[in-house]
């Protein structure tokens, strides 16, 4: 589990492609000191195994579903991208809970400079925009957001001062392709709302020795 407060940005320094997967190495200028093979990072939101640690970067070994959904596909020798350790039960969650298990692809479509940092548009997929309500929470490329307001076609977002400098997005241009991580409250809301929840509840009641309303004990 991830917070969406990026700790760093690590610059890309070698990408394999092996088949349908890959292996993805990551540089730093200041090494995460508690991290150990098999550990777990999110990079650009999305949540990857440690593979092997060598001094100041990490190797991770890409699989082909992370490949066909994310953007980590489109990183290149000297590409920045964004670093968040697996947070920790004392950690604080100064953004909000994200699994680092990416949703989809949304495009930037307007960026306009404000007070030092931006108000970023975004444009998205069909399918994404029912887990969208304003000022709720996103993760993109890693980094929580809270959504400003509901466009069109996808939403508007307010990048601080403090975001543009820690983080990649700043850097990210019109046109330019980021992770989306939709609120993992909306998802599970969705299971539960889907046309077979009320069949699930009563058995859940039932399994727990409850008698919900409308069943009858005879």
């Amino acid at each position: 589990m991830f917070t969406g407060i990026i700790e760093e940005i690590g610059t890309v320094y070698l990408f394999v492609r092996k088949g349908n997967n890959a292996s993805l190495s990551i540089s730093q200028k200041r090494p995460f000191s508690d991290i150990e093979i098999g550990n777990s990072i999110a990079v650009n939101g999305v949540c990857l195994t440690v593979a092997s640690i060598n001094r100041n970067a990490l190797t991770f070994d890409v699989s082909e579903e992370s490949l066909r959904i994310s953007n980590i596909y489109s990183l290149k020798i000297g590409s920045k991208v964004n670093l968040e350790r697996a947070l920790t039960l004392s950690t604080r969650i100064g953004g909000h809970i994200m699994t680092g298990h990416i949703d989809g692809i949304v495009e930037m479509k307007g960026k306009i400079a404000k007070d030092d940092g931006y108000e970023i548009l975004f444009k998205t997929p069909d399918n994404l925009r029912k887990y969208i309500i304003e000022k709720g929470s996103v993760g993109l490329d890693g980094v929580s957001l809270t959504v400003a307001k509901l466009t069109q076609d996808g939403f508007m977002a307010t990048i601080i001062p403090h975001t543009t400098k820690t983080t990649t997005l700043g850097q990210k241009q019109i046109g330019d392709k980021l992770n989306f991580e939709a609120d993992v409250l909306a998802k599970y809301l969705e299971g539960l709302l889907h046309n077979d929840a009320p069949n699930q509840t009563e058995k859940v009641f039932l399994n727990a020795g409850f008698l919900p309303i409308g069943i009858i004990d005879n």
